[in-house]
């Protein structure tokens, strides 16, 4: 079964955009009339942060049974109850010219020190959409974790990033517990337990 819209974005118009802070990231004001499903339509003014794009992947060894993620500060949750550092997929923003995939090659260097290989693109989604301009690619890839290890990170950027290894089991779990609070991580991780077994089929893995 597929549910479609009721409206097109052409159903949608912006009839004032106001800039109001323009930094690492931008605030705007948006004004837009959009039709109702009573068959009228109806003029709205939101404040919205701007991002890029970005790109989250999976890292996964189906060999070592290993998924690869990261931790780092975030100041978005400077006041998260149990701590600011997330363990979190390795992830960033899609540059001006950069395909998806090579975003996901980049960072996953960076931030990992590993290279990807059978690359899977999982989904598009937007994780804010009522006040954040902002869309995910979700990709997965296969990596040899014995690479990932240490602290990475771009000195300019203010990254200080740790690496782990986590089995996937473990990593399931963590999701299932509430231990991880981010949402690509949390897609992320559910969309590799339901496909474990078919992707270990596919790259040659047999199961124990």
């Amino acid at each position: 079964m597929s549910l479609e819209p009721r409206f097109k974005a052409s159903d949608a118009t912006v009839e004032k955009d106001e800039s109001l802070y323009q930094g690492f990231f931008q605030l705007k004001r948006l004004t837009i009339r959009h039709r109702c499903f009573d068959g009228e339509d109806i003029s709205i003014a939101r404040e919205l942060f701007i991002r890029p794009d970005a790109v989250c992947v999976v890292l996964v060894d189906p060999k070592l049974d290993e998924v690869v993620m990261v931790e780092q500060f975030r100041a978005g949750c400077y006041d998260h109850p149990e701590s600011p550092w997330l363990l979190e997929l390795v992830a960033g923003i899609v540059e001006p010219g950069e395909s998806v995939t090579e975003v996901a090659g980049r960072e996953a260097e960076e931030e990992a020190g590993v290279q990807i290989h059978d690359i899977q693109h999982v989904c598009r989604f937007t994780p804010t959409p009522g006040a954040v301009r902002e869309y995910i690619d979700l990709l997965c890839a296969r990596v040899d974790a014995n690479l990932a290890a240490g602290v990475h990170g771009l000195d300019e950027e203010g990254e200080d990033i740790l690496v782990h290894r986590i089995p996937v089991d473990d990593a399931f779990r963590m999701v299932r517990e509430g231990a991880i609070h981010n949402a690509p991580s949390i897609i992320g991780l559910q969309w590799l337990e339901l496909n474990y077994p078919r992707l270990k089929a596919e790259w040659g893995v047999l199961e124990d």
